[in-house]
């Protein structure tokens, strides 16, 4: 997808040029995978972003990116204007006792630490979570037993037109890896997050993060777990029951230490990180009867197809899985 001047049109002016076009999302994901991004906005602080959205024709798609770890590009790329957020709200500060204050940006790694810091019991899970505050608020990520709704006590929103707004915890409905937002077409900017007031049990912390290197493939191109874990057991044991530990596609594998990472191990393109999230879910159906849900967010548009014999009708173009599959 080349840059489009449309979109540059659509863009004010006064931001034109602080605006990447054509950006490669490989770049900005944990996958290393993905075609480019239409236009791709990093804005200074809030103000700038609600100025620029407010800015921004209604007509012009709108995605937000962190650290992109939880995150597939389709090859084809993102037509509209991803926001990118990592390093801009970093903000973080004891409030209360028993409260913190996080602005979205804040690796959740960081609030395991600051927690352990401070002496709030219970904050530790956050170091399993790859990501960054706000993709754990969109969808209650969680780790070791905890998850990040549990905690919240308030949040701070953006919508589409720049509006601020604070709302209560109890204005969300919120299940395991779904949140539900009141209004449609707002953002995660920051959180108010509760915890216990006692000295942490002694060692957890690197209790849980050697745990994590001893059963995860970190430092591996992966996005984290692609599946959700059904009712009652989990996608790891699930996947590697049914025999795809080491399965591959191209230079996207079925990682040999933790069955529910995907990995790309080297030059794998989205359509095969796509393709092979599609026969996980198809083979781990077929063996054991139960579908399998991503946890993993895919966007973007497929690539074009490549030259080959004509398709027969209803058949997908050639290397592009099913329309509708993997989509969470």
């Amino acid at each position: 997808m080349p840059p489009s001047e449309g979109i540059k049109q659509m863009i004010a002016a006064t931001f034109r040029a602080r605006v990447r076009y054509g950006e490669p999302m490989s770049a900005h994901t944990s996958w290393h995978a993905g075609g480019p991004a239409e236009a791709h906005f990093t804005p200074r602080d809030r103000d700038d972003l609600a100025a620029f959205l407010r800015a921004l024709p209604a007509q012009v798609p709108v995605y937000w990116v962190g650290l992109g770890s939880n995150l597939l590009v389709r090859d084809g790329g993102i037509r509209g204007v991803v926001i990118a957020t990592a390093g801009v709200f970093t903000r973080i500060e004891r409030r209360a006792e028993r409260r913190i204050y996080c602005e979205a940006s804040v690796p959740c790694a960081r609030i395991a630490r600051a927690c352990v810091r401070w002496e709030l019991a219970d904050g530790e899970f956050f170091s399993g979570i790859p990501g960054l505050l706000g993709g754990a608020l969109a969808m209650n990520a969680g780790a070791f037993g905890d998850e990040t709704w549990r905690h919240v006590v308030s949040v701070q929103t953006l919508d589409r037109r720049g509006r601020q707004y604070a709302r209560e915890a109890g204005e969300f409905r919120v299940g395991y890896r779904e949140v539900v937002l009141p209004a449609a077409h707002e953002w995660f900017l920051a959180a108010e997050l509760q915890f216990e007031p006692r000295v942490p049990e002694p060692g957890k912390l690197q209790a849980l993060l050697t745990r994590r290197r001893e059963t995860q493939p970190l430092g591996a191109w992966s996005c984290g777990s692609v599946f959700k874990n059904p009712p009652g057991d989990y996608a790891a044991r699930l996947i590697e029951a049914a025999g795809l530990k080491g399965y591959r596609i191209g230079d996207a594998v079925v990682s040999e230490k933790h069955a529910n990472f995907i990995l790309n191990t080297g030059h794998a393109s989205a359509t095969q990180i796509e393709q092979l999230i599609l026969h996980v879910r198809a083979t781990v159906e077929r063996v054991h009867g139960v579908r399998l849900e991503p946890e993993v967010r895919i966007v973007g548009e497929p690539a074009p197809p490549l030259p080959g014999p004509p398709q027969l009708p209803g058949q997908p173009p050639t290397g592009q899985p099913p329309p509708g599959e993997g989509r969470c």
